[in-house]
């Protein structure tokens, strides 16, 4: 007779505290005086971080694979070990000015995990995994989401090995320089899923008061350059009807890029972020303007239906005003959904565990994104303090850090099994 007292699994709660705790000690790392992080990829700081954070996980009775792109795979056994295992993570490189929680929360929150399946002597089914992936937010070397990209074959590794930054330096040297390059092909990996737990980055959750957001999916981009060819000429002698100025019909066009997200809510986006105007003198009729177009929505559809509708209004505008429209798309990333069982994993342990939430969808990228190609994947997201994130006051509050990866150990342990 097995006399075994099973473990109480629906009363398991995290160490908000330890937690906490760990998040500020690898935040201690490329501190800044204004209270962020700058720990850029495969630099001496980012070794640092790494070295760390694969200490706590070794503490924690977890073995770590490195692959060839320096990707970090943390790994608790489980009972079935040829089962793929139930991977969580996230980054821990740093924007120039970055905060404490965009990325690094996912990664800590998924050794928090393991902790505390380890004060409780829970065994799960199928082995548990936490993943650190390199070069996600692409501020020293491009692309972004570099690690993640190498492992889901959205490029190759010798496409980012070659990557520079500013000073010529590769990321392979760098990755070599720091210890970081593993034994494993990236991609040679099992994952039987995927989640992985984030700050909102944005004001959606804190303005409706809600501790969980259920993210269903990702928006799609597409960025584009516009360019509004006219003629410049003397701002005096020039009259009104007799102008060809490049300025004021781009600035009809961008009235239009916000525009087409409002037709399209709720997620539609529409952002103008960048112009240069030439000349770009105080008495000369503007003859030349370049601005970028970012176009987002929940589908890859609306999207394209967002940028035909512009690209349809440019045509109009250049006839109007007697000027020359080129949009060049120079970048497109596609809408991806995530899986309805990881969605509603989410979903079910925010329920039992009694936490306000509300659907959402991540309007950044994240290295969830190239998950979902190879995994059912899912995303859980937490507010953070005025939606502020790349800055060095993005803050989040303890109760909410707890709260997201309590989510995050229920959703696990629904997939891996006890």
């Amino acid at each position: 007779m097995d006399t075994k007292v099973k473990p109480d699994i629906e009363n398991l709660r995290i160490n908000g505290d330890r937690l906490w705790a760990s998040l500020m000690e690898l935040a201690q790392i490329g501190a800044t005086p204004k209270g962020g992080v700058c720990r850029l990829t495969l630099t001496d700081l980012d070794k640092q971080g790494r070295d760390l954070v694969t200490r706590w996980a070794r503490e924690a009775g977890m073995s770590v694979t490195i692959d060839k792109i320096g990707n970090g795979f943390m790994r608790r056994p489980g009972r079935n070990n040829s089962l793929p295992p139930i991977m969580t993570g996230s980054h821990i490189d740093t924007q120039p000015t970055g905060g404490k929680f965009d990325g690094n929360y996912g990664v800590l929150a998924g050794i928090e995990v393991v902790r505390t399946l380890n004060d409780h002597g829970i065994e799960t089914e199928a082995p548990i995994e936490v993943a650190f992936w390199t070069n996600e937010e692409g501020s020293r070397f491009v692309p972004v989401m570099m690690g993640s990209g190498v492992f889901a074959k959205a490029f190759t590794l010798e496409h980012a090995y070659a990557a520079t930054d500013t000073e010529g330096k590769t990321v392979k040297g760098e990755l070599e320089r720091i210890g970081y390059v593993g034994e494993q092909e990236p991609g040679d990996h099992p994952i039987g899923a995927y989640f992985e737990t984030h700050i909102e980055q944005g004001p959606v959750l804190e303005d409706n008061d809600k501790t969980i957001g259920v993210v269903s999916g990702v928006l799609g981009i597409r960025w584009f350059d516009c360019t509004v060819t006219g003629m410049e000429a003397h701002a005096g002698p020039t009259p009104m009807a007799l102008r060809k100025d490049a300025l004021l019909a781009a600035t009809h066009i961008m009235q239009d890029v916000v525009a087409a997200a409002h037709r399209h809510p709720p997620h539609g986006r529409g952002t103008v972020g960048m112009v240069q105007v030439f000349p770009n003198s105080r008495n000369v009729i503007p003859g030349r303007v370049k601005f970028s177009i970012d176009l987002r929505n929940s589908t890859d559809e609306l999207v394209d239906r967002m940028a035909a509708e512009v690209k349809a209004r440019a045509e109009q505008v250049a006839q109007e005003h007697g000027v020359q429209v080129h949009i060049e798309m120079v970048s497109s990333y596609p809408a991806q959904a995530f899986h309805a069982e990881c969605v509603e994993a989410v979903a079910r342990a925010t329920a039992r565990l009694g936490y306000s939430h509300m659907p959402a969808v991540s309007g950044a990228g994240h290295d969830a994104v190239y998950m979902a190609k190879l995994a059912p994947s899912g995303m859980i997201f937490i507010p953070c303090k005025d939606g502020i994130s790349h800055n060095e006051i993005e803050d989040a509050k303890p109760e909410h850090i707890t709260a997201g990866c309590n989510v995050l150990l229920h959703a696990m342990l629904e997939r891996a099994g006890t």
